[in-house]
Parts: structure tokens; sequence; C-alpha cells
């Protein structure tokens, strides 16, 4: 999503165009000057200071995907298995974003019926933004 968003805050569509052909290819996204590689965390700050949420969702994104190399949950829990900073993180964005957990130490039993909700509003915020991308618009109030 974030590179998504920093594609739609590209004005030049020569530029947006080349960074669409480097995904495509599997090439790493180059400046426009072509001196040196735009960086995730430029990609998140554009965004962020865009959208105030991107960059919790983003986090969200790369801690719960820690989870997936932990999936054995019948054994251990995987969740307490993540580093503390990356519980906090999801712990924050599924109280500010979804309204829970509610317990005070949630283990991942209670973070499992809060996950659809929050996969699914990643994919309608996504689908939007991609279609907006697809028939050539901006970043802005209106197409967004």
């Amino acid at each position: 999503m974030v590179r998504v968003i920093y594609l739609l805050a590209q004005s030049d569509r020569n530029y947006r165009q080349q960074l669409v052909a480097a995904s495509v290819n599997g090439e790493r996204w180059k400046k426009r000057d072509g001196k040196g590689l735009i960086t995730d965390r430029e990609m998140v700050n554009l965004a962020q200071n865009l959208h105030g949420w991107t960059e919790s969702v983003y986090k969200f994104g790369c801690d719960i995907i820690h989870l997936s190399k932990l999936h054995d949950h019948r054994s251990r829990d995987g969740f307490l298995a993540l580093d503390a900073s990356e519980r906090e993180d999801i712990i924050r964005h599924l109280r500010y974003y979804h309204g829970g957990p509610s317990s005070e130490t949630p283990i991942f039993a209670d973070l499992v019926p809060l996950l659809p909700r929050v996969f699914e509003k990643i994919a309608d915020n996504l689908e939007c933004y991609v279609k907006t991308l697809e028939s050539g618009g901006d970043l802005d109030e209106r197409s967004i």
C-alpha cells in the first residue's frame, strides 16, 4: 500500500511509469535523478505525511508477518514470541483502529477475531488506491 501511495504522489507520469516498470521487472526503485534508491523509509515518510495512518499500517504489516515463521500456535503462542516492540505496535494499531483487543496482556487467540476486519480494511483501501492508479489519477482529496 505504501508503494501505491508513493506512486500516486508522483505527478510526473513518465517517472511513475518507470517505477511501475521497475516493480514488474523485480528491480529496485531509483530516485528521479537516478542517484540512489528509494528506501521503504522514504515511502513510509511520504505516505505518513499524506495520511496519518499509513505508518501504523506499515508497522502492523511488518510485525505481523513475523508470525508466519512462528506458525505452530498449538504448541506455543507465536505472538508472545515476537519482540515486545512488535507486540506493542500490533496491539496499538488494533486498539486504535479496530477496537481491541481488550485484554491487558493479549495472546494470539485475542487477536484472531480482529484480523479478518483488519485485512479486509487494508485490502479495501489498497483496491481503492490501485483503481485510482490504474485510471491515471493522482493522490488528492477527490480521488482517494
